[in-house]
């Protein structure tokens, strides 16, 4: 696609409701995502991130034994 092939769908794209708007947004989105390799947090994936460093740097993790005796605990 050349630019001003481009331009010329965006100028058609401007007259669109806002509903289809979204959903070419949303579609873009999408299509973007399955060739990016770059992985982009979400505001909720950051503050997990920063809870789980946090977590970390207290030792506030759960130790490995404790983890193991869960998983028995669920697969009996």
């Amino acid at each position: 696609m050349t630019k001003p092939e481009l331009e010329l769908l965006l100028d058609r794209v401007s007259g669109w409701p806002a509903a289809a708007q979204q959903d070419l947004l949303d579609s873009i989105a999408e299509i973007e995502s399955r060739h990016d390799l770059v992985y982009r947090l979400s505001d909720g994936d950051r503050i997990a991130v920063e809870r789980g460093l946090a977590d970390l740097q207290e030792n506030r993790l759960a130790s490995d034994e404790t983890v193991a005796a869960l998983f028995n605990r669920f697969r009996a």
